[in-house]
């Protein structure tokens, strides 16, 4: 009969219907998307309240402006790029996104507090997706990442190059989380060209590189990223390469101890000291090598044991394949994270000295890290606030960075303790994948 629906007509309705029905049920049960978005127009509209309403307060955009000005005026030696806060110490990706900056906003303080705001909310939004597509953080703890007053001056009162380095390195992360390892890796470098606080990241990093690809994926992949970091210094490096790596890459700073906000409770003359700083970094490493040992590579055996498996250095491989060594398995999404982060984080406990703006390098990963730790949810919360409380002390004092290194190394504790979780999921054969489609 002429306009009577077939019966695989009707079988493809009512499975439509269904997919509906479930994918509103799905929204109800884990309704973390939605607040995410719900949490982005939130801030949206706060960020653009604090742009009207807040005053800006001066500290290194007129340094940043004078720093741009030298060099698109011709300047490549990089001792003579300086400002009023002294000379430039960021490498050259710096001063490519600051000229862009300049010729977006005229050198203009509101217009670039608008470019900073949107800036802050894309960051936001990646941050939002990592966290989403992890999915170990509470639907309603997304809310966290939101409430810093610090975090918001950082951004848009304070205009800092550690914005965009920040933004890129969570950008980096969430190519990461979907095994785009080589163009990631070129994110990332691109971060590091911005500020070096980046490399806090590169060595569980490269523990995860060797995990997801064979010996000349993880090499190539390197060497994009150094690729990255010569065409960037390419002009500086043709013309004055020894002022370039030494004021772009000086490793060897020593910081105001004022401005300190984890050690002012060190003596000045033991904070300036270099047994200080020895001994600072000694632990950084120990505990690195304790968490990949223990931690990162439980399940391969240690370090030890992962390279053996692996026969990186003993052996190439047959195929010129940037692949996954392993055909099976592949890294999670919550290792990538859970890896990353929690290095980061071990660089920011032991780093000589933490200034405010700094803050933006580990704040974002707050929350995760406290939801892998085995407290209990009422003293994640305290301990998330406390360390707020702690960074809007101004200026420090003893008992805030001495309170801000108690909390630190009480979540340090709390990921040592907590489990280990397989790093590795089963890869889906393709067969399989289409029999869940059919």
């Amino acid at each position: 009969m002429a306009g009577a629906s077939s019966p695989a007509s009707l079988r493809a309705s009512r499975s439509r219907r269904l997919g509906k029905e479930t994918n509103r049920s799905d929204l109800f049960k884990k309704p973390a998307v939605p607040f995410a978005f719900a949490l982005i127009l939130a801030d949206a509209i706060l960020v653009a309240l604090i742009i009207a309403y807040v005053p800006y307060t001066k500290i290194d955009w007129d340094a940043y402006m004078s720093q741009v000005s030298g060099f698109l005026g011709g300047e490549r030696d990089y001792g003579n790029l300086k400002g009023d806060t002294g000379p430039l110490v960021y490498p050259a990706g710096f001063l490519y996104v600051y000229s862009a900056v300049q010729n977006l906003t005229g050198g203009e303080v509101y217009p670039a507090q608008i470019l900073f705001g949107v800036l802050y909310i894309v960051n936001l939004g990646i941050v939002l997706f990592i966290y989403v597509k992890t999915d170990v953080v509470p639907w309603w703890a997304l809310s966290l990442l939101c409430l810093s007053k610090r975090i918001h001056s950082i951004f848009v009162l304070r205009l800092f190059n550690d914005c965009f380095a920040m933004t890129l390195l969570h950008a980096s992360m969430a190519l990461f989380l979907y095994r785009k390892w080589h163009l990631g890796m070129l994110v990332f470098s691109g971060a590091v060209s911005v500020k070096m606080n980046v490399l806090l990241y590169a060595p569980t990093l490269l523990l995860l590189l060797l995990k997801a690809m064979n010996i000349i994926g993880v090499v190539s992949a390197l060497a994009g990223a150094a690729l990255v970091q010569i065409l960037v210094g390419l002009p500086f490096l043709i013309t004055y390469p020894v002022s370039y790596i030494a004021n772009a890459f000086d490793l060897g700073r020593v910081f105001i101890h004022f401005w300190s906000v984890n050690f002012k409770f060190v003596p000045e003359r033991v904070f300036v000291s270099k047994e200080f700083a020895v001994c600072l970094l000694i632990a950084h490493l120990f505990l690195l090598v304790a968490f990949a040992n223990y931690k990162w590579c439980k399940h391969e055996g240690g370090i030890i044991g992962f390279m053996r498996s692996r026969h990186f250095f003993l052996t190439l491989p047959s195929s010129l394949s940037f692949s996954d060594v392993s055909a099976s398995r592949i890294i999670t999404k919550e290792h990538v994270v859970t890896a990353m982060f929690v290095g980061n984080f071990i660089g920011i406990v032991f780093a000589r000295s933490l200034h405010y703006q700094f803050y933006s390098w580990y704040f974002y990963s707050l929350p995760y890290l406290l939801w892998r730790t085995p407290f209990p949810t009422w003293l994640r919360l305290i301990m998330f606030l406390g360390i707020e409380l702690c960074w809007n002390v101004y200026p420090s004092t003893p008992s805030s960075s001495g309170l801000l290194l108690c909390l630190h190394l009480i979540i340090l504790v709390g990921l040592w303790l907590a489990p280990s979780v397989d790093p590795y999921q089963l890869k889906e054969h393709p067969k399989s994948q289409i029999h869940k489609k059919a």
